[in-house]
């Protein structure tokens, strides 16, 4: 837990804010208060309001009612640019970058140093000032590269580096964690612990709880777009946020049930892809789930991605049902049974612009047409079906995904693979950036789905949801399988000697992030 600030004039007050959207009543007088220098946490489920509330201080939206008080003077934040003039800065979940344009650019665009003649940029000067910021953030990049060729977690550090860059006195950090690895956590919080020591304000929002406690002073949890209550952070525990959050006690972090294991359903033999991956074999039974633990880079996604097709591999063989796979794309993938639930559910797992709807129909229009044409009629059945089973909150089925929360869209997401039938499901971080309540509601599902005999490999970068959810885990490291345990072996020392190499040695686990490939 970081030092109590001082108790002293708040630096923003946002009073009795509303806001709503066709169907949606997102902000119901929701009242949020920031001292100077405080780390203030923001809580609540996929769907409480936490991301419009920061978008309403940003000026991206503009409220129903209610005012905003900012140093003691109201304040009109009408467009983004007012905002930014009168010292906030907003680091959005989905990043605010423009792919084409390098690193500097980003940092610096709508503010570039002037060159010596009118209407020219200084590129010499942006670069260097751009270098001199992400090394300030531990973050070693190439700042003339086009930041759409970088990782997510790098395209992470460049938002943070557009808003520090700004020299905000308030600053919202909306999910900055969800993408990063261990070392990059560590050097956020050190900013973090450096801005706050200069006087700036730092609204944190986050799933982790482990985060909250280690960084913030005070908490505030909405629930169903209201305010429950802000409270000390050493005054509350774990549990009681969590119960403020959803608004009931939630008794098992990780409701795990065992179902029977039946017969090998996918068979991995000596899968090898030249400089990615060596030798990988392994077996996942119906009814099981399988977890790829390892660091960023190990090569657990590209694992998924060639038993999916989507990548080609040099050698070895996949088998499903003792059946040997030919996959040239994932399209033979889906037709033998295998649905994947990718890492980034916004851009390769939805289109957002279309429904509920037209989304969950997805992969499966060739069963849902007749003649050429898809029947409506059932598509709108199933989907209907598929949001009431999933318990999917959405206003109706033609809403558009963009629009619903994280928990939601990855229902959706979940939703298109059951309805191909998949008999394997490979879940590339299932429950990345999605709140206590709404992981609870995935582990559920992952469980009726083992119960019907469907076997899923589970890709995750949170160790206690490997040694919760898996019922045998597999250690990637450098391309290569270097252990396997089942889940009464498995311990988070274990597994953090085999992922980093220190076995037989004293070396402690990571906590929670192995995020990565």
């Amino acid at each position: 837990m970081s030092e109590p600030v001082t108790e002293t004039a708040p630096v923003l007050q946002m009073r009795g804010i509303s806001k709503t959207f066709p169907g949606v009543r997102a902000l119901d007088h929701v009242s949020l208060e920031v001292r100077p220098g405080e780390v203030h946490a923001l809580m609540g489920e996929n769907g409480a309001g936490k991301s419009t509330l920061m978008k309403v201080l940003a000026g991206a939206y503009q409220p129903d009612g209610g005012e905003i008080i900012l140093n003691g003077q109201p304040a009109r934040l009408e467009t983004p640019q007012k905002a930014m003039a009168l010292g906030v800065g907003i680091i959005y979940q989905e990043f605010n970058l423009v792919p084409q344009l390098s690193v500097a650019e980003n940092i610096f665009l709508g503010r570039e140093p002037r060159g010596a003649l009118p209407g020219f940029v200084n590129a010499a000067k942006m670069q260097a000032d751009a270098r001199q910021i992400m090394e300030s953030l531990g973050a070693r990049v190439d700042v003339r590269k086009p930041v759409g060729t970088l990782p997510v977690a790098q395209q992470q550090m460049v938002e943070i580096a557009k808003a520090t860059s700004r020299q905000s006195r308030i600053i919202a950090m909306d999910e900055p964690s969800a993408t990063l690895t261990e070392h990059e956590l560590e050097n956020l919080w050190r900013l973090i612990r450096q801005l706050k020591a200069e006087g700036v304000s730092i609204i944190y929002i986050s799933h982790r709880m482990e985060e909250v406690f280690a960084i913030a002073d005070r908490v505030t949890v909405l629930r169903d777009g209201r305010t429950v209550g802000t409270r000390d952070i050493g005054d509350v525990t774990q549990a009681q946020l969590i119960q403020m959050m959803v608004g009931r006690p939630l008794e098992d972090t990780f409701p795990k049930e065992a179902a029977p294991r039946g017969a090998p359903l996918l068979e991995v033999r000596g899968l090898t892809r030249r400089g990615v991956l060596e030798d990988i074999s392994f077996t996942v039974h119906a009814g099981e789930i399988v977890a790829l633990a390892g660091l960023v880079g190990a090569g657990r996604t590209e694992i998924a991605r060639c038993i999916f097709g989507a990548d080609r591999f040099d050698a070895g063989e996949i088998r499903l049902n003792g059946k040997p796979l030919t996959l040239h794309s994932p399209r033979d993938a889906i037709r033998a049974g295998i649905g994947m639930v990718t890492e980034d559910r916004k851009g390769q797992g939805l289109v957002l612009d279309l429904s509920v709807r037209e989304n969950t129909s997805l992969a499966a229009l060739p069963a849902l047409a007749s003649a050429g044409f898809i029947q409506r009629g059932r598509e709108r059945a199933v989907a209907q079906d598929y949001v009431k089973n999933l318990g999917t909150r959405t206003p109706s089925i033609e809403q558009r995904v963009k629009n619903l929360s994280g928990g939601n869209q990855q229902k959706v997401v979940l939703s298109k693979w059951l309805l191909t039938h998949s008999k394997l499901l490979i879940m590339d971080e299932p429950t990345r950036g999605i709140d206590v309540g709404a992981k609870a509601e995935i582990y559920r599902l992952m469980n009726r789905l083992t119960a019907e005999g469907i076997g899923i490999l589970m890709i995750s970068s949170e160790l206690p949801e490997v040694l919760g959810m898996a019922d045998r885990i597999i250690v990637v490291r450098e391309g290569r399988i270097v252990g396997e345990m089942s889940r009464a072996e498995a311990t988070q020392e274990k597994i953090g000697h085999l992922v980093l190499g220190t076995e037989g040695a004293s070396q402690s686990a990571p906590g929670t992030g192995m995020a990565g490939g």
